[in-house]
């Protein structure tokens, strides 16, 4: 099918363009010089050569099994054998050996004596019911799973064996996204064909369905006059605008409105909320540009470091912050930075005014906002203000006085000695989480951070307090020197890279320090890193101390997004990472499923395991081509630049069948 693109197609093996002068006249006399000296020292040479080897300019030389002569009279060549033929050897095959053409066709022979010969795999269209297919969050898969605090919309993943080994389909009519920022308003009904919300929240003002777009007002259930004067209200709170908070976290996100309208102040958000059945609120955030993961608080940990955000907020996000003991609060506090601010509006906040429409009696919801305020009262935090609709809490900068002054025994106990950062797959306690050791009640646990924009290469805390193993501040600036020069490589071969707006949501899979996302950060995209969980040393809270953001992930599963999530995908070292961990392919396909129709990847890796990962590229009809380390050609290491081709379900099956 072709291409529904607005933007000039871009193809791996485009081969990097050369620096070109402005005249054909532009050689110096030096160039000119020390070309006429070569030519006399080869003539000299011949000269002498001609001398050694025989009288005038006659002359011979050796190739192969016979000799030459050359005849400086007659200028005519003779053939003399000047070595005897082995025993297998015919007259026929030495008359031809001139002639014929060399074979380099394998011939290895089996066991058997039956000649092998490499088998090419193909990796079929999966069903177009497989469109939205998020192998971890599986509608179907979930129901085997406990209901209880919705544990069964946790992630559950395809066991061995389960895995899909086909390419799932865009839907019928799949056009790239508009760019940014019209892409924060508007996005193409063919991409996410779903009209439950246009219906469900057409009051509210989250989406509209005009012809073949959805338009995003950026209304919501608590702000009906739009996120950007939400925002502003929260502004005349707190401050916004000074750099101080960079990265922010919104629990249960709707279409992520709140985090679109921050990134215009440069706060970058993180905005999760479940998988729904059919109305994919976070599917439509990934296609507006804004950064989204499926997520839910359940049983686990969510998958980002403890002090990693400024800022969290829930918009009437149906978190029952009461129950549990306080867990999902306790969580909360885990992540949030010292001095972060939890933001909290819809019910119960102003129940005096609304209880009435939100069908709760007075009685409930006191009870609720109360039972709130105690649990944040136990962890510390202050009470910053309630005005309207919006109650605003604070961490404390350091534990000092709280471990002082907690002393009701109904409290959530300090935990047992543990890795806060650690929350892969690791169950929440009820138990406060220890921020730093400070030495006075003014000091900021962990170190603080610069503002933004110089906290992005300010020496984060947790390097120059020696936290982070075998990772200096002198390595730390090498890095971010090494990522600059790198990137200016990546967008010299491909230009379009060097396009902005061409990409927007752009996934880095093995981040490291974050050093190629801050190469980009003047470029109107994201980045979202990810430090794997079998990474040598886990980077993802200096990541955050950037201000940048990203998320933990074990590659031999699939990721919490959805299909089409990411229009170009980098992996430094990845499959060397998890080489005897998983099977290579499996993480090509998943790569394929959340890379966009013509989105673009970069690998680069040891030149054997990139030429393995190109059969598998190949095979998914991926346009890729191999090129040489930036540093030249001697180097083990090379990349792998491709595209995934454009191509879609056919008509037919998207009408005869329903999405997943």
């Amino acid at each position: 099918m072709a291409a529904s693109s607005n933007h000039q197609p871009y193809h791996a093996t485009f081969k990097p363009s050369k620096p070109t002068t402005n005249t054909i006249f532009s050689f110096k006399k030096t160039k000119l010089c020390t070309l006429a000296f070569v030519a006399f020292l080869c003539f000299i040479s011949f000269l002498f050569g001609s001398w050694k080897f025989g009288s005038g300019l006659g002359g011979s030389f050796f190739r192969g099994d016979t000799t030459f002569a050359i005849n400086n009279k007659a200028a005519t060549t003779t053939k003399v054998i000047t070595c005897q033929p082995n025993e297998k050897m015919t007259k026929t095959k030495t008359a031809a050996i001139t002639t014929e053409q060399l074979d380099f066709t394998p011939h290895h022979v089996a066991e058997d004596g039956v000649t092998t010969s490499p088998v090419v795999k193909t990796y079929p269209p999966c069903n177009v019911s497989y469109s939205e297919y998020t192998p971890c969050e599986d509608p179907k898969r979930s129901l085997k799973f406990d209901r209880r605090r919705l544990i069964y919309r946790e992630r559950h993943c395809p066991e061995k064996g389960e895995e899909l080994k086909c390419r799932v389909p865009a839907p019928h009519g799949y056009k790239n996204p508009f760019k940014w920022p019209l892409s924060r308003d508007l996005a193409w009904f063919a991409n996410v064909p779903h009209k439950e919300l246009t219906v469900e929240k057409a009051v509210q003002n989250w989406i509209r369905h005009e012809g073949d777009k959805f338009r995003f007002p950026g209304g919501g259930t608590m702000f009906p006059n739009g996120a950007d004067a939400y925002i502003d209200d929260i502004a005349k709170l707190i401050n916004l605008k000074d750099g101080a908070i960079r990265t922010a976290l919104d629990t249960g996100c709707g279409v992520a409105s709140w985090g679109a309208y921050l990134l215009s102040r440069n706060i970058l958000t993180v905005s999760f909320a479940p998988r729904d059945t059919h109305e994919a609120q976070v599917q439509f955030a990934l296609e507006r540009g804004v950064p989204a993961l499926i997520g839910i608080l359940s049983s686990k940990r969510l998958p980002y470091p403890s002090r990693a955000f400024d800022m969290a907020h829930c918009s009437r996000c149906l978190i029952p912050w009461d129950k549990f003991d306080g867990l999902y609060l306790i969580e909360v506090d885990r992540v949030l930075r010292p001095g972060g601010y939890w933001i909290l509006s819809g019910p119960p906040i102003r129940w005096k005014k609304y209880w009435r429409g939100w069908d709760r009696t007075k009685e409930d919801l006191n009870g609720e906002q109360t039972a709130i305020e105690k649990v944040a009262k136990s962890l510390c935090w202050t009470k910053f203000v309630e005005k309207d609709d919006i109650a605003i809490w604070q961490k404390p900068i350091n534990h000092l006085n709280c471990k002082a002054n907690r002393k009701l025994p109904q409290d959530p106990p300090f935990c047992p000695a543990q890795d806060p950062d650690r929350a892969w797959y690791t169950n929440m306690d009820i138990c406060l989480t220890h921020l730093p050791e400070v030495s006075n009640d003014q000091e900021i646990a962990g170190g603080g951070l610069a503002k933004w924009p110089e906290r992005l290469n300010a020496i984060p805390p947790r390097i120059s307090k020696g936290t982070i193993d075998g990772v200096t501040a002198q390595i730390f600036e090498q890095d971010f020197e090494l990522w600059k020069r790198r990137v200016s490589f990546y967008k010299m071969v491909n230009n379009q890279l060097g396009q902005a707006g061409r990409y927007r949501n752009i996934l880095d899979m093995n981040a490291n320090l974050g050093g190629f996302a801050a190469a980009l950060i003047d470029d109107p995209l994201w980045v979202m890193n990810v430090v794997p969980v079998e990474a040598k040393v886990n980077t993802l809270g200096v990541i955050y101390e950037r201000g940048l953001i990203g998320t933990y992930q074990n590659w031999c599963e699939a990721m919490s997004t959805y299909p089409r999530t990411y229009d170009l995908i980098h992996a430094d070292k990845l499959f060397s990472l998890y080489k005897d961990r998983c099977e290579m392919e499996d993480m090509l396909l998943e790569m394929d499923r959340i890379l966009r129709p013509e989105g673009s990847v970069i690998i680069r890796d040891d030149v054997d395991v990139v030429v393995k990962i190109k059969r598998i590229t190949d095979a998914l009809n991926w346009d890729s081509q191999i090129v040489d380390h930036e540093d030249g050609p001697l180097h083990r290491e090379k990349l792998l630049f491709a595209v995934k081709t454009y191509w879609t379900a056919s008509k037919f099956e998207h009408n005869g069948s329903k999405s997943a």
